[in-house]
């Protein structure tokens, strides 16, 4: 049987409720623990988008390699969600610790389970800024640019 080859995984993480850098912290070293050389941008402060009047946010990005399938990933992403506390009350709210799976190689995926690349994450400055900060190169295999490219877009409109 063959192995899986090991992808280039792009996470991004949030926080605007509690201790926040303490949940995105968190969720680095369990990320280390999942994903092999695990570089992570800074953490910055932005507005929450969509989500009416909220605590404003901490975002970050990680990015590492797994040869885990992507529906692992994600089940292990929403695992330290709920060892932050996080719960889902309605859609949108605040929340500990939020892990987004980006993009896992050039894997396009679409089913009841998992959307990849995620299906928000080209309009999203909190997303792409620290993402571009640390993997300005990684192609969104969908347009076929780069995380700055895209950037770039975002921050024209």
């Amino acid at each position: 049987m063959e192995q899986n080859p090991t992808r280039r995984i792009a996470v991004a993480l949030g926080s605007n409720q509690g201790a926040r850098e303490d949940h995105l912290s968190y969720a680095v070293q369990r990320l280390r623990s999942l994903l092999l050389d695990v570089v992570v941008s800074r953490f910055i402060e932005t507005e929450p988008v969509d989500m009416g009047s909220q605590r404003m946010f901490l975002n970050a990005a990680a990015v590492g390699l797994s040869a885990a399938q992507p529906v692992d990933l994600l089940t292990n992403l929403l695992s330290i969600e709920q060892e932050r506390g996080r719960d889902r009350p309605f859609h949108r709210a605040p929340r500990t610790l939020d892990l987004d799976l980006i993009l896992v190689g050039d894997l396009i995926v679409s089913n009841l389970e998992i959307e990849l690349p995620h299906p928000r994450f080209r309009e999203r400055a909190f997303v792409l800024r620290p993402l571009a900060e640390i993997a300005p190169n990684m192609v969104d295999p969908m347009t076929g640019l780069t995380i700055r490219e895209l950037l770039l877009k975002v921050d024209e409109t």
